[in-house]
């Protein structure tokens, strides 16, 4: 189990969830105590009538099973990030990257191959739906009638993305490209430090680059890749991210928008899987 280092959180979790059960414990005996000695003066006369087996706790760790551990992640993050939302300093980039990288299990980084990124704490907006090759259309995104009910009304873009169409006609259309459409977000690739005076090679560098997007406040968090740039700096928003990509970060409703930390993901061999992404599980 993650953080059982951290035993405060930990003795915090423990004591809650045994107050809890014994709470419980209490109430049923209180609400049901003739029917429970009743119950076990059966057990005293001959052949007794079998009785199911209580599902109890039997050790100290049972009580953190299925606990959200991206809850737990989120807490700690809290801790750890200013309190307003601005571009974070070395150390605290540091410190990040080593927590993430150990709760995920894959190696979360600022630079590669010497390109960084404005900044990577910033305010994310909603963004539409991208046309995915020649002749696509709004409908076409939605696989059934829950992703037309969450997704549809995001609306499409009425023009392309920075790179243009993810395939080149419907035929060649591969669940790759169904991928990186479905998960893309939007990056001020234009204010990476160093873009104005190489923009070939910072073009073809964030194109489809893959990203781990956290929502601090939940733990929420998507693996994603960079599918165009935007949005403008007067819009005061930092980043974008598709429908579904909003959503899974649990930003999908109210104004839209929201804090998020971003990050390059180190992955040359294309082994992480784009989509929701779960702290990893340790026995």
């Amino acid at each position: 189990m993650l953080f059982t280092s951290k035993k405060p959180h930990y003795e915090y979790l423990r004591k809650k969830w045994t107050a809890r059960h014994r709470s419980l414990q209490n109430k049923l005996w209180d609400k049901h105590k003739v029917s429970l000695i009743g119950g076990l003066l059966l057990l005293t006369v001959p052949n007794p009538i079998a009785l199911p087996i209580p599902q109890t706790i039997h050790a100290k760790d049972d009580i953190l099973v299925g606990f959200d551990e991206n809850a737990v992640l989120a807490k700690k993050l809290q801790e750890d990030l200013p309190e307003e939302v601005r571009p974070l300093n070395s150390a605290e980039e540091a410190n990040l990257l080593k927590t993430l990288s150990s709760n995920f299990g894959f190696e979360v980084t600022t630079v590669i191959e010497g390109i960084k990124l404005n900044r990577n704490f910033g305010i994310i907006g909603g963004e539409q739906h991208l046309y995915r090759y020649p002749r696509d259309n709004l409908y076409a995104h939605a696989e059934n009638t829950v992703d037309w009910a969450k997704y549809g009304s995001a609306g499409i873009a009425p023009g392309l993305g920075a790179w243009g169409y993810f395939s080149p006609s419907k035929q060649e259309f591969t669940d790759i490209d169904k991928m990186r459409e479905k998960y893309y977000l939007a990056i001020q690739t234009f204010l990476a430090p160093g873009f104005a005076e190489n923009v070939a090679k910072y073009r073809d560098f964030f194109k489809y680059r893959k990203m781990l997007v956290i929502n601090p406040k939940t733990g929420q968090a998507v693996v994603a890749v960079v599918g165009d740039a935007g949005p403008a700096e007067w819009t005061g928003k930092h980043l974008g991210g598709s429908p579904e990509v909003m959503d899974i970060l649990g930003l999908a409703g109210g104004p839209r928008k929201g804090p998020v930390l971003y990050f390059f993901i180190d992955d040359p061999d294309d082994k992480i899987p784009l989509g929701p992404v779960k702290v990893r599980s340790e026995s």
